[in-house]
């Protein structure tokens, strides 16, 4: 339990007349209040640099381009105390450092069952079989002549957050929320392949299987597979990368990671689901009785302040402060985030900037000036189907302290007077 500061001393969100006010005092003035240099004393503008002095690399220097070397910190994680072998284990995407909604395919967390299967694409195939018509085998240049579309989704692993359902425990929104990535996948409609080879009228489940060693299998109800499932071979813009599920790859759109099955080689129809080892023993919520809830594959609306979090603490002192985070629902659209600012006792509308696309991930901003006092961060998100992102008391009371998976309350982080960011939490 976290003890939340006297609200007289929290302070206010800025307004937009804060702003304006700020404007009419000139550029200057508002430089210096949000800690900038005066140009006459900096030697980095007054004085010629190394990078203004010599010529650079060429255009061949990096045939595949690389990122600054600067920001060679900008990668995935992982926490090695969590799995006992890293070819069936997970690392992070480095939330904190983004800014939009697209994820970079080289920063994109990586979850394995049986490490990265290394496939030409000239030896894949891809077998649809069981109660269909016609059984097939596609190859990757089959594929590629059906009609593809461009989609932008969410992937996020059920087990996001899991750490969490029992008080903070990892400190950093890259550990507590980094099993999720957004990217624009290129692919075949699934219907389109199962339209081919006919499925017949007692078909109703659908056995997705990988071709990497640990055979990944998931059942998924045929009405799934008929809506919004996509069969993958690019994501943004580029080809799937081999720890992605090159060269093709189930898209489950909304639903948990572990059904977008990697290295996709075959769909068996069936008239029932298979029961496999990861839809019993594991991705199942166990609950306070000690019963399970079994096929629960929607992810939940949820959120997250990226910045200011642990990994991001606050640097510049008082003043402007933009405080960012992402959001999103398996369920559709995210219509509104709310802030606090001082845990959950008060909430702000916050600002939704850039595209707000179904089933993927939104942006969202609120500008304040931080006058130096503790905060208590906190993101609540609200979908268009009217679903709230609860708190972690109300998912335990509903579910227990039992889960791993599915675990879409409320997070909050603490900034003290100093900026630094802690993981904390507050019921």
């Amino acid at each position: 339990m976290v003890s939340k500061p006297d609200p007289k001393g929290t302070p206010r969100a800025a307004s937009r007349r804060d702003f304006l006010k700020t404007g009419l005092m000139g550029g200057a003035a508002i430089a210096a209040g949000a800690g900038a240099a005066k140009a006459g004393g900096d030697p980095l503008i007054t004085e010629i640099q190394d990078w203004n002095r010599y010529l650079g690399e060429g255009v061949d220097a990096a045939p595949y381009g690389t990122p600054s070397e600067f920001e060679a910190h900008v990668v995935r994680r992982n926490v090695p105390w969590l799995t006992a072998d890293p070819v069936s284990s997970i690392n992070f995407t480095p939330l904190h450092e983004l800014d939009g909604i697209i994820t970079p395919n080289g920063l994109c967390f990586e979850r394995h069952h049986g490490g990265t299967a290394i496939i030409n694409p000239a030896d894949h195939r891809l077998m649809i079989n069981g109660l269909v018509d016609t059984p097939l085998v596609f190859t990757m240049e089959d594929l590629k002549r059906f009609p593809r579309e461009n989609r932008a989704y969410f992937l996020e692993c059920a087990a996001n957050g899991g750490m969490e359902w029992k008080g903070a425990q990892l400190n950093g929104c890259q550990f507590t929320h980094g099993m999720i990535h957004c990217v624009v996948y290129t692919g075949v409609p699934l219907r389109y392949l199962l339209e081919e080879a006919g499925v017949k009228t007692n078909g109703k489940w659908l056995l997705a299987e990988g071709a990497d060693a640990s055979a990944m299998t998931r059942s998924i109800p045929m009405e799934k597979a008929l809506d919004d499932c996509l069969v993958a071979f690019k994501m943004n813009g580029e080809a799937l990368r081999a720890e992605q599920g090159y060269p093709l790859r189930l898209c489950v759109p909304g639903w948990e990671g572990n059904m977008w099955v990697k290295w996709l080689r075959r769909l068996e129809v069936g008239d029932q689901p298979w029961h496999q080892r990861e839809e019993t023993s594991k991705y199942t919520d166990l609950l306070a009785e000690g019963k399970a809830r079994r096929h629960t594959w929607v992810m939940d609306v949820k959120s997250v302040i990226t910045n200011p979090s642990p990994q991001a603490p606050v640097t510049h002192g008082k003043g402007p402060l933009v405080i960012s985070g992402l959001a999103w629902s398996g369920g559709g659209t995210i219509k509104r985030v709310d802030v606090s600012i001082d845990g959950g006792r008060n909430w702000r509308e916050a600002r939704i900037d850039g595209p707000s696309l179904p089933k993927a991930l939104h942006r969202f901003y609120l500008d304040i000036n931080w006058d130096g006092s503790d905060l208590l961060l906190q993101s609540r998100a609200i979908d268009d189907q009217g679903l709230v992102q609860p708190s972690k008391d109300q998912l335990r009371a509903a579910r227990g302290g039992n889960s791993i998976y599915h675990n879409n309350g409320i997070q909050t982080w603490h900034v003290n007077t100093d900026g630094v960011v802690e993981n904390v939490e507050v019921s």
